[in-house]
């Protein structure tokens, strides 16, 4: 596999990398492994873009979910 060596990167970036990878429960090299392959994907999809996809596929097959909302308030009032 190979390796990538990024220099000069300001302190500041470094930083706020850091804060981004541990809000995410991930490493700093594990974050921005994700954020460089999110980048180059073949479709260009970022996820929201792939979770909007997916809602309108999921409207046109007339699929429909049952809103959880009630019993979830129900189960918090126990």
């Amino acid at each position: 596999m190979a390796q990538v060596l990024v220099r000069n990167l300001d302190e500041k970036t470094v930083t706020q990398l850091k804060k981004r990878a541990a809000g995410n429960g991930r490493s700093l090299q594990a974050e921005l492994k994700l954020l460089l392959e999110q980048a180059v994907r073949p479709d260009g999809m970022d996820t929201w873009q792939s979770v909007k996809q997916f809602r309108e596929k999921m409207k046109r097959s007339r699929r429909t979910f049952s809103d959880s909302t009630t019993l979830i308030r129900e189960d918090r009032k126990r």
